[in-house]
């Protein structure tokens, strides 16, 4: 471009008029004055807001304060109960009102649940397990759960079970029943008519594989239930879900007004929570939970721990502690509770009576599960009380005899004495009812009983506790300490009465017809101040002498009769019989196991012999069974009499009674 000429169509620029600024400046000055001036307005109505604030809380301050003075001196309110406390008691009665739960049960074949407000307390659909009528206690207060109980009423006794725990449960509370697969068909009329009794409308009629639910308060109103009959043999009923309102009472209905004692906070603590133990949690005449038993004169064991070797089973436990804290001679200091695994009811039923309790994490499988929870019970036991050179340790579901104590700290000084003994129990495999007579009498056995036993710490520390089986063993602990080379000759101290009693109905290795075959008839001792004669007549060499002075006397039973027969044991008192049985070496059991079916003893493997011979009692008299040729004492066999051999197929079913 050369030239430039101006565009024809461009606009002329003219320059803005300076007083257009001058006008904006002067407007943004009045707006900033506005500004501050509403700021102050509202500072100063604050101001006057806060100064009325506090006039009037120091006014009501002062009024209060007079309040107060005045309450205290009218004659009306002697107790100067103030304005705080009648708000606080006001609040109190507020919270106490009535107030419902909604409670919606479901039972069906496979699956049973429970649910409260809609927050499930109870579920079972697992596989082949939960069989039988699940039963829930409510707080009729509170609405928590304080027992839930599953009973196989398909096997025998159960229904025993459940109505004796009916029976312990206290008046007012809510019970919740619903069946899962079957729940009847060994529930005798005894129990229809507890259910009865509860309320049930359909006791009498629920049958094989009918599903059934029912809601009630013990004592007081059934809330509602509901009943789905099985339309023929092979089939289940109808699920059945029954819901229904439930009103809940004041906490004061709820609870006792005992005395406010140390026994009672304890007993408090434990019945507010807990539920199915009857007459220690009754308002009007309760239990003790406290003992003071009678001292042991001279006892030998009152400073040796006592390991309680516990489980959930709660109720077990319970009652187990009842007879152990009544004996002669217990010491509450000495007893531990160990529990295998994190379970709130067995530990709080250890708190009931004041002792101490430790919960063990579990650790393996079934047997080597039992197995590593005594090994922890029995180290954590040496460790509570490092002085100690013993322990006694027991299983939860044992009775323990008046004379328990008195027993071990008569037979205590045998483990020291005699290096040939390795362990006093009290228990006697083969002291039945009909087995046995004097709880005077000890036996050496080579096959430890457990049951109730003392154990020496060192024979802890130095031989069991570093070889113990570890967990990927499935072995019985007490089957392991029988083995050849951890008994390395040693044998136990037994009595002919046994001082425990063994009533549990269920575990890992028991059963309710378990029970009943094998440890119903078990006798036990239940005399007190029993004095042991003869201690050192265990001993190694004196037992020797003594058995041999009986095997002496002994008149021998005619061989060409069966054992099974019950005039084999001929009908007298006070005589000492001698029987030879067939056993080529120390393992051939096979006629012992016949004959101990003929006696009705522990017939599952063979228990409590000694050189290949047995002892016990038979219709009053003293009976010796030798196996011939493994033990020593065949020489004693007179060379007319041919052993006794008996082998499954041959066994005679007539069974001495």
């Amino acid at each position: 471009m050369d030239t430039w000429e101006q565009s024809t169509k461009a606009q002329t620029f003219i320059p803005r008029h300076q007083g257009s600024m001058l006008f904006t400046s002067g407007h943004s000055w009045r707006h900033i004055s506005s500004r501050r001036i509403f700021s102050r307005v509202f500072q100063l109505l604050l101001l006057i807001v806060l100064v009325v604030t506090v006039v009037i809380n120091v006014l009501f301050i002062l009024d209060t304060s007079r309040k107060l003075q005045e309450e205290s001196s009218y004659p009306d309110n002697p107790e100067g109960i103030s304005v705080t406390e009648k708000r606080h008691k006001s609040l109190r009665l507020q919270e106490s009102l009535p107030k419902t739960l909604m409670i919606e049960v479901l039972s069906s074949q496979s699956k049973v649940s429970v649910s409260v407000d809609g927050t499930t307390i109870l579920e079972d659909a697992e596989d082949n397990k939960g069989r039988g009528i699940h039963v829930l206690v409510l707080n009729q207060a509170t609405g928590s759960v304080m027992a839930q109980r599953m009973f196989d009423t398909y096997s025998p006794h159960e229904d025993e079970a459940m109505s004796l725990f009916l029976n312990m449960v206290s008046d007012g509370r809510i019970i919740i029943f619903t069946i899962k697969d079957e729940g009847t068909f060994q529930m005798k009329q005894p129990a229809r008519d507890l259910m009865k009794r509860l309320g049930s409308k359909k006791s009498h009629v629920i049958g094989w594989r009918d599903m059934w639910a029912m809601v009630t308060q013990k004592g007081g109103k059934m809330f509602g239930e509901s009943y789905s009959k099985s339309p023929e043999f092979n089939s289940w009923g109808a699920p059945v879900l029954l819901r229904v309102e439930v009103p809940l009472v004041p906490m004061e209905d709820s609870e006792c007004d005992w005395p406010d004692t140390e026994e009672n906070q304890r007993r408090r603590a434990f019945c507010n929570r807990i539920e199915g133990y009857g007459s220690v949690c009754s308002c009007s005449d309760p239990a003790p939970v406290t003992f003071s038993p009678e001292p042991l004169p001279n006892s030998r064991v009152y400073d040796v721990p006592v390991a309680i070797i516990a489980s959930n089973r709660p109720h077990y436990l319970y009652r187990m502690l009842r007879s152990l804290l009544s004996a002669q001679g217990a010491n509450a200091e000495m007893v531990t509770v160990f529990i295998d695994g994190y379970f709130e009811e067995p530990l709080e039923v250890t708190r009931l009576f004041g002792l101490r309790g430790i919960q063990h994490t579990p650790i393996g499988q079934k047997n080597a599960r039992i197995s590593q929870h005594y090994k922890a019970s029995l180290t954590a036991s040496f460790n509570l009380f490092p002085d100690a050179k013993y322990a006694i340790i027991i299983e939860e579901d044992l009775d323990v005899s008046p004379d328990f104590f008195s027993y071990f700290s008569q037979t205590l000084g045998i483990l020291d004495e005699d290096k040939t003994v390795y362990c006093v129990s009290a228990w006697n495999d083969q002291g039945y009812e009909h087995t046995s007579e004097d709880p005077s009498l000890l036996y050496r056995v080579e096959t430890m009983p457990g049951l109730g036993w003392i154990l020496k710490r060192s024979l802890y520390k130095d031989e069991l506790e570093p070889h113990w089986p570890t967990p990927e063993k499935l072995w019985d602990w007490d089957m392991w300490m029988r083995l050849p080379d951890i008994r390395k000759g040693r044998e136990c101290v037994v009595p002919d009465i046994s001082r425990t009693y063994h009533f549990g109905s269920s575990g890992l290795n028991m059963n309710s017809y378990f029970q009943d075959v094998y440890f119903k008839k078990h006798a036990f001792n239940t005399q007190p101040n029993v004095k042991i004669n003869d201690i050192v007549s265990v001993k190694k060499d004196n037992y020797e002498a003594q058995l041999e002075d009986l095997l002496r006397k002994a008149i021998v039973l005619d061989h060409s009769k069966s054992p099974c027969e019950d005039n084999f044991i001929p009908d007298t008192k006070g005589k000492v019989y001698v029987m030879f049985i067939k056993m080529n070496n120390h393992r051939d059991f096979t006629s012992w196991l016949q004959v101990s079916k003929c006696f009705k003893v522990w017939d599952l493997d063979a228990r409590g012999y000694h050189k290949s011979m047995w002892r016990m009692f038979m219709k009053g008299n003293q009976l010796l069974i030798v196996g011939v040729p493994n033990s020593p004492y065949s020489i004693f066999k007179p060379s007319q009499v041919t052993p006794i051999l008996l082998e499954n197929h041959k066994m005679d079913r007539n069974r001495i009674r």
